[in-house]
């Protein structure tokens, strides 16, 4: 009785009538305490041993060898049960401590969405290791960056994905990364002997080959030991962000962030443990930068839910093929994930086929704004009918909507403030502005990161502390407006990334490149909106007096020196085709950025420096 009466009145107050853009979530149901292996093995493992816990459909059933598994009595693809999950966790987890992993070890992931990134999503929490995602679609030298940024000693890498070849870029780094002492390798292609002897790749580990079977073996009590002594703020993920200048920070995420966030995220979905997520971002994803392993894995597993990884790589044909013969509840994506998914139903249905997709209901979409038309095509054409919105930043989620939200809140805004979580809107001078105003996010809570790894300084800029009550506050750097009932809207970043299809790109990197062109006076990159993507990149060029660079020319030189995500789609040539003559700048000569994107908008308009994607993707 106490807790109902509690609970209600936690729920009165996030009814009430705000005036200031300051609001606090309710304090019910209390913080988990327990590290992440702790809670698998009481809350999940011993409630759902025998329930579903990940369907891999592009993975045979024995992909880690070992002794027979049961695989929930499928041939055609990997399927575990808790149990099953559990005991590939620990046998990887005893060859990580074999293999000399030690607590605080930093270990790489470059791969796609498979089990063996589930499996060490546990089994380095389990002993304290760091687990450390990296995008795939990193150029070498970029990642041979975040690499040694944070002193990864042990990548687990895939040989290939679509068109990188990862042993061949590591190979002519190796030299270069500095605390690297092991590579072990998943193989996603059948092939990789023969890659690796035609590398002369001497130095890498097949993944098989760490697994330890054995139960009985020193490892075995080694595991226990040190997963005992592990604490709820102990770092166990690292997950890469930059700020205006793009260069890369690593936020550091705690066993309390991570899990009581899941759980935070699960209870706005409804989820229970008879649901079936198809998880459909890449695992290293960031939706608004906050962690893809929270938001699908773990909000999942911790409720006993299962995960459905339909391929390695986004693939609209096998998300449908799955959502239909898996009978999933739930979707994640961003708008570039739906629109693929909804193009696929769309064509199978104009070919006469019937998808039966009666139970799905739910999901989140973020990563970009959702068009209130994109939200109404998944409620009606995929029966997202409970589909959730959620905003955070380089730390968990701090604001969703939920089912029982009136449905111009679910798709306008990005819900209400998360139990356990303050946040309030600023000015400027740090002032807390009236509802209604634009200001600055700040978040606090226990879902606040660690701090950047190794950089105390860039912590201190966005980490502050008020000097009235000792809050510690996180500023976001994204504006928002809150109403009277507490929902927040985004309405811009006051830092100039651009999320293209969920995935940030940092318009000085693009820059630095377009200017290694001799041919190139000035460059300035903006966000475009964009129906399919939300935002892509547009570029503003200044010339050179005599130059003839093309468009063509500037966009393959990003394509090929960066992430082909961050070729620009939108190229304005200053003075020409009805552009203006020169760039907006203020006094002090800083280009005005926000006149940029009007410019911009106007010149989409009229279709005006448009780039083809075949010149540099």
């Amino acid at each position: 009785m106490l807790l109902a009466r509690s609970l209600l009145r936690h729920l009165g107050k996030r009814h009430a009538r705000y005036l200031w853009s300051a609001v606090e979530g309710p304090l019910e149901p209390p913080l988990v305490t327990t590290t992440l292996s702790q809670y698998f093995q009481a809350e999940i493992l011993h409630k759902h041993p025998s329930r579903p816990a990940l369907i891999c459909r592009n993975e045979s059933a024995r992909a880690h060898g070992g002794p027979p598994s049961v695989n929930l009595g499928i041939t055609s693809h990997l399927a575990w049960s808790f149990d099953e999950f559990d005991r590939h966790i620990n046998a990887l987890a005893r060859g990580l401590l074999r293999m000399g992993v030690q607590k605080g070890d930093r270990l790489g992931v470059l791969m796609g969405n498979n089990s063996a990134y589930a499996m060490l999503q546990w089994a380095c929490a389990s002993i304290g290791a760091v687990l450390v995602t990296i995008n795939p679609a990193y150029r070498i030298n970029e990642l041979a960056n975040v690499l040694n940024l944070v002193g990864v000693t042990h990548l687990f890498v895939v040989p290939r994905i679509r068109s990188s070849s990862y042993l061949e870029m590591l190979k002519e780094k190796l030299p270069d990364l500095h605390t690297l002492r092991n590579l072990v390798v998943v193989d996603n292609t059948g092939i990789l002997t023969q890659e690796a002897d035609k590398l002369d790749l001497r130095s890498r580990i097949d993944w098989r080959e760490i697994m330890v079977w054995d139960e009985s073996s020193h490892e075995s009590n080694l595991q226990k030991e040190i997963s005992s002594s592990l604490q709820k703020d102990d770092v166990i993920n690292l997950q890469f962000t930059s700020g205006t200048t793009g260069a890369p920070k690593a936020v550091s995420l705690t066993h309390s962030n991570l899990l009581n966030n899941a759980l935070s995220i699960a209870r706005c979905m409804y989820l229970t443990e008879k649901d079936v997520l198809c998880n459909v971002p890449p695992l290293f994803h960031c939706f608004d930068e906050y962690p893809r392993l929270v938001l699908g894995n773990l909000a999942a597993w911790s409720h006993g839910a299962c995960i459905v990884y339909p391929s390695e790589i986004f693939n609209p044909k096998a998300i449908v093929d799955a959502v239909v013969e898996e009978k999933c509840t739930a979707l994640h994506g961003v708008p570039t994930h739906f629109l693929g998914v909804l193009s696929e139903v769309e064509r199978r249905r104009d070919n006469g086929e019937t998808l039966d997709i009666p139970r799905l209901r739910t999901g989140i979409a973020a990563g970009s704004p959702i068009p209130i038309e994109l939200m109404k095509s998944l409620r009606a054409k995929l029966n997202l009918v409970d589909l959730t919105n959620a905003y955070g930043m380089s730390y968990p989620v701090s604001f969703q909507t939920t089912p029982a939200d009136p449905i111009l809140k679910r798709v306008e805004t990005v819900g209400r403030v998360q139990p356990h979580v303050k946040a309030k809107l600023v000015d400027p001078d740090g002032n807390i502005v009236p509802v209604g105003t634009p200001g600055e996010i700040c978040v606090a809570g226990y879902l606040l990161q660690k701090g950047y790894w190794g950089d105390e300084e860039q912590t201190r800029q966005v980490m502050r502390r008020d000097p009235k009550d000792g809050t510690l506050w996180m500023h976001t750097g994204d504006e928002g407006i809150l109403d009277d009932e507490g929902y927040l809207r985004i309405v811009s970043r006051i830092k100039d990334i651009i999320i293209r299809g969920g995935e940030n790109l940092f318009p000085i990197q693009i820059e630095d490149v377009i200017l290694t062109n001799p041919e190139i006076e000035e460059a300035a990159v903006v966000a475009v909106p964009d129906t399919k993507y939300g935002e892509v990149v547009g570029a503003w060029i200044v010339r050179k007096s005599g130059s003839t660079i093309s468009r063509e020319n500037i966009r393959a030189t990003v394509a090929r020196m960066m992430n082909p995500q961050n070729a620009p789609a939108w190229i304005f040539f200053t003075g020409e085709d009805g552009a203006e003559g020169e760039l907006p700048k203020t006094a002090s000569g800083k280009v005005m950025k926000h006149v940029l994107r009007e410019w911009s908008r106007d010149l989409v308009s009229r279709n005006v420096g448009a780039v083809s994607s075949s010149s540099g993707q």
